[in-house]
């Protein structure tokens, strides 16, 4: 890969590979001349784990490139020692951090699987949801985790979407004679529902029923929706009548269906009519779960008139409950009035917490206002409010989509400064952002470091790659880009087949223009009608007239 351009290597390189730190350095070598092994390496004791681990895990949670600068700045570090890098890897409040770390140090001479570092890896993947890379984390160390770990891996599972990895771990326990808790199988049930896999749902109901756990509301929530998805409404309204007799269990039904991913828009409504029809009077909670599931489907209308009937009623709106209507104002584009029910939900004595800045930051961002946004970026920090991954990732995204790399990229190593972990989705935003203007090579070194912190790189980030390629004029380095992404089975999206066919002739190289065209017909990709008039137009222009005929047989065709 072509050394990035000096202003890329003075803003990023050097922050990233710093000379070292004679302080680290020093108290290293000092180290050494007290605790020299034979093989010149330090000799740790508690108080040096201590202070080195503390130095290390700073320098990998601030330098996204940090695997060379840990050898020169701990040049006699044994990192390999579990002592040291267990301690490293309980410092870390970012498992991708922690994973990438774990996976370096296990390719150091001398490295052997320590349980304890195994346990906290995998730990720190099922509690961060990383389905697949905790899974991936197990096959590839064969660490075996204790029972009551795999409860949590199997929640974990479902929430990835991953049921038939979950329904494994299930028959594994029972194997081994042990029972799951009821909110394991309850985790089970509801990511078999939101799959839409009924299927999974009544194999785990009758193994449920087989190992003698009794189900809760929860329970009966996620088997009547599973009977709405196999359309037997009957049955599931049979049930829903049957065992449903208070207004708490309705509640919990409600809970459950608005959490549903595949769930009708409507089925939240639905319910909340019906329960009314019943002759029960819904509380403030309920009222307010409605308002969410509704304002979040976008159907506005109807969440001003629960809120309205809401309001009638004497039941104050709570938090939750005007943070869901202004995420909803803000996503249909109605700023005015998410300002103003913002505004009287301070005056009623609410406080801006982090999950109100974030949909203040993200409505903003969304609506292109991303000064007002950066403004109340600051503002959380000046008043103590904690700021998250979202609070981050919604702001640098807003930056790229603006139009603005370098702010974008200021925050992101802010970002990191603070130990958080950047999305997939916002590495998609700064590639298409850097690349757009022009800077491959540092959209190219993001595409890396994806990889590095585990993360897949989406199809489109190798698109815009290629894109900016073109756009600079570096034709057989797109090409060559294009040909990484068929040798890796990637489907480019058409759009920039066509941008660079169109660069490609522009530039006179026909051949190769002709051979991109003729891969796009081979994925079944029908060139738009501008490219060919522009095509066309082009060959007439230089006196190709049979070769312009070709093309304009080839659009009729």
């Amino acid at each position: 890969m072509a050394k990035p351009p000096p202003s890329f290597f003075t803003y990023i390189f050097l922050r990233q590979n710093p000379s070292p730190n004679p302080t680290i350095l020093n108290r290293s070598l000092s180290i050494l001349g007290t605790n020299a092994g034979s093989e010149g390496s330090v000799s740790l004791n508690s108080d040096n784990v201590s202070e080195i681990s503390k130095d290390v895990s700073r320098i990998i949670r601030t330098r996204p490139r940090w695997e060379q600068s840990l050898f020169s700045e701990f040049p006699s570090v044994n990192f390999a020692d579990p002592n040291l890098y267990c301690e490293v890897l309980k410092r870390q409040t970012n498992v991708m951090v922690a994973l990438r770390f774990y996976r370096w140090v296990s390719s150091q001479n001398g490295f052997l699987p320590d349980p304890v570092s195994s346990d906290v890896v995998f730990s720190g993947l099922v509690k961060a949801k990383a389905g697949s890379l905790a899974k991936s984390f197990l096959e590839s160390t064969k660490y075996a985790p204790e029972p009551s770990s795999l409860e949590g891996y199997i929640e974990c599972l479902c929430d990835n979407g991953l049921i038939e990895e979950a329904l494994m771990v299930f028959d594994e326990l029972k194997g081994v004679g042990h029972c799951p808790s009821l909110n394991a199988w309850n985790s089970a049930l509801s990511g078999s529902v939101k799959a839409g896999k009924t299927d999974a749902v009544w194999k785990l109901y009758e193994d449920m029923m087989g190992c003698g756990v009794a189900g809760d509301v929860d329970t009966v929530g996620y088997l009547i929706y599973a009977f709405c998805l196999d359309r037997n409404y009957s049955k599931g309204y049979e049930l829903l009548q049957q065992l449903l007799e208070d207004i708490y269990t309705y509640q919990e039904v409600i809970h459950g269906v608005r959490d549903c991913k595949n769930r009708d828009k409507l089925e939240v409504f639905r319910i909340f009519e019906y329960i009314k029809d019943r002759g029960y009077a819904p509380d403030r909670v309920m009222y307010s779960t409605v308002v969410h599931s509704l304002a979040k489907s976008k159907m506005l209308g109807k969440a001003q008139k629960v809120w309205s009937e809401m309001i009638k009623k004497r039941f104050v709106p709570d938090e939750y409950a005007y943070n869901a209507l202004i995420h909803g104002y803000f996503k249909t584009g109605n700023l005015k009035e998410a300002e103003r029910l913002h505004k009287e939900m301070l005056e009623k004595g609410f406080v801006d917490s982090t999950v109100t800045f974030n949909i203040l930051i993200g409505g903003y961002c969304a609506n292109g206002m991303f000064k007002r946004a950066y403004r109340l970026f600051e503002h959380m920090a000046r008043k103590g409010v904690v700021r998250d991954a979202i609070t981050y990732n919604s702001l640098i995204q807003g930056f790229c989509e603006g139009g603005n790399a370098s702010y974008g990229l200021k925050i992101f190593y802010d970002l990191l400064e603070h130990g958080l972990q950047p999305s997939t989705t916002l590495y998609k935003a700064l590639i298409e952002r850097l690349c757009e203007e022009g800077r491959v090579e540092e959209a190219k070194c993001f595409l890396k470091d994806m990889v590095d912190q585990g993360l897949e790189p989406a199809m489109c980030n190798h698109n815009s790659i290629i894109v900016g390629l073109t756009k600079q004029g570096r034709f057989s380095k797109g090409i060559e880009w294009l040909g990484t992404m068929i040798k890796s089975r990637l489907r480019p999206q058409g759009r920039t087949l066509e941008r660079l066919i169109y660069s490609l002739s522009r530039a006179d190289k026909w051949d190769d223009a002709l051979l991109i065209l003729t891969y796009m017909h081979k994925l079944g990709l029908q060139p738009s009608g501008t490219l060919y008039n522009v095509l066309v137009k082009k060959l007439f222009e230089e006196g190709r007239v049979e070769e312009a005929k070709w093309f304009l047989k080839d659009m009729v065709d």
